[in-house]
């Protein structure tokens, strides 16, 4: 009987990467696994010749040999002085494509084992999330803040053993302490975690009381955080261990804090540098003048106004922005990003009868229309604009 085609095998091109035929191995090796197809009779064949075809094509070596030879290059030594070390079968999992790694990959949690690794003892705790918000100005100078964090601890009774004081874990009489077991699957001897201690290669034969042999209990803490000067909004800040504790011993997982910087009533912040706007009187921006700004260290800096200045102006304060952090991740007061002040020209409202007879007469003095050059060009941008729709008519 005729071999089937291995790249027909996997539903492959010829020319597919590596990554394409790991990909579609792990596809049909999902499909067609035995546990999965116990009614058919064919599952377990069609399985092996994906196994066959992974071994080979996954091998840069063997697949040339085989696009060049096809089967017969790994019988009966094969063209070309091939030799032995091309047998079909020989070492599932010797080619360069790791056919025993893959494996593990794909079937480790689906036959209970611990994907990626053959690690045995207490699992690792959970990490945790924390959101904090702070405000502007504690982004800039810095804050030490306590916060509370419920979870798992360690159970104080058992010292996170699990087992009730006095006494302790024994080997698992089923893995003899391994915390695996091996299975016979189909024609494949599968690696998994024993059942009976769940791959923890130890079990408690007398249970903890306090925390019913988990080594673990639930409770509320305390812990003291550093937030750094200069912090941006978003920041992930890790506190390794102070996650969940791991069930009978297990290592703990960590904390992570998110900050959230709140919106402030006076500064818009990008990076290190701070953004204001500050309203000045129509006045004040015609004729020029001074006039204070807040910063926020809680200080104030003096804005001279040139005459004529217009809304949206801006002007530079160096050295007034946000405090920035320095390579370690700690606040550095003498790096600080700029403040920039953008004024807003007001027009006053509820005038008095004289107040307005004298703006009458500034414009009366030609101090209206033509003192404003914004209004003069717009004027003109909108007249060339007419001229040419109708002119296009």
């Amino acid at each position: 009987m005729a071999q089937a085609c291995y790249y027909e095998v996997l539903g492959i091109e010829r020319g597919a990467d590596s990554a394409a035929i790991k990909s579609a191995f792990r596809k049909r090796a999902m499909q067609y696994h035995p546990d999965r197809n116990k009614d058919d009779p064919t599952a377990e064949q069609k399985f092996k010749e994906l196994g066959e075809a992974y071994e080979i094509l996954s091998d840069d070596q063997k697949r040339a040999a085989y696009d060049r030879f096809g089967h017969a290059a790994f019988q009966n030594g094969g063209p070309g002085g091939m030799g032995g070390g091309f047998a079909r079968g020989a070492g599932m999992g010797a080619g360069a494509g790791g056919f025993s790694d893959i494996f593990d990959e794909i079937f480790g949690e689906f036959m209970g084992g611990q994907r990626g690794g053959r690690r045995t003892g207490p699992g690792r705790g959970a990490d945790l999330k924390y959101n904090l918000e702070i405000s502007l100005e504690e982004a800039f100078r810095g804050k030490k803040t306590e916060i509370k964090v419920p979870g798992s601890v360690s159970c104080e009774s058992c010292e996170g053993s699990g087992a009730k004081p006095g006494s302790g874990p024994t080997e698992c009489g089923t893995c003899k302490g391994v915390g695996r077991v091996r299975v016979q699957q189909g024609f494949f001897t599968i690696e998994r975690s024993c059942p009976h201690c769940n791959g923890e290669g130890r079990v408690i034969a007398d249970p903890c009381t306090d925390c019913g042999g988990q080594g673990r209990v639930r409770r509320e803490r305390t812990l003291s955080v550093d937030i750094p000067a200069g912090i941006e909004n978003g920041t992930r800040i890790r506190l390794s261990g102070e996650g969940e504790a791991g069930p009978r011993g297990g290592p703990e997982g960590d904390l992570y804090i998110f900050v959230h910087v709140a919106d402030n009533d006076l500064f818009e912040r990008d990076g290190p540098d701070l953004f204001c706007v500050m309203p000045i009187p129509m006045t004040t921006a015609a004729l020029g003048g001074d006039f204070e700004t807040p910063t926020i260290d809680g200080g104030r800096v003096k804005i001279s106004v040139p005459e004529g200045s217009q809304t949206g102006k801006r002007f530079r304060v160096r050295g007034k922005g946000m405090t920035q952090l320095d390579s370690s991740g700690r606040g550095d007061v003498r790096r600080r990003g700029d403040l920039y002040v953008e004024i807003q020209a007001e027009t006053p409202t509820n005038l008095n009868a004289e107040q307005k007879e004298l703006l009458r007469q500034f414009c009366e003095a030609g101090g209206g229309e033509a003192s404003c050059p914004q209004h003069k060009g717009f004027f003109e941008r909108a007249k060339n604009f007419w001229d040419n729709v109708t002119d296009g008519r």
